[in-house]
């Protein structure tokens, strides 16, 4: 629980900085951030519900680029209705997936370099 909860803050770190800048809004920045990974964690609860049920012989890496298309829908969507700019979705659906993602792997690392080292 504790590494899901340090990723959710870097992942509304990540959300809130992108929004914004881009808005220049406190309030809006919140919600986008607040929002879209909430939205992400159901829209990922039933993305994977629906592929064991009809896609699960597929690799992972097609079930990662259909989740992919989820998330960057869900970014622009989002961001969009809370900002009500077509550019502010369009960007948000391009680099707060991509940020989160590098922001994902450098966790991952941190992680399992600590656990590492509490084993030993």
């Amino acid at each position: 629980m504790k590494k899901t909860i340090s990723f959710a803050v870097l992942h509304f770190g990540v959300a809130f900085t992108l929004a914004y800048l881009l808005t220049g809004e406190l309030l809006t920045a919140s919600l986008i951030a607040l929002i879209e990974p909430a939205v992400n964690t159901v829209a990922f609860y039933f993305h994977d519900l629906g592929w064991h049920k009809f896609k699960p012989n597929h690799s992972l890496q097609v079930k990662t680029s259909s989740f992919a298309v989820v998330h960057f829908s869900v970014a622009f969507g989002v961001a969009y209705l809370l900002s009500g700019e077509l550019l502010t979705g369009g960007v948000m659906a391009m680099i707060e997936p991509a940020i989160n993602t590098v922001v994902f792997f450098f966790h991952e690392r941190l992680w399992r370099a600590r656990h590492s080292l509490a084993l030993a």
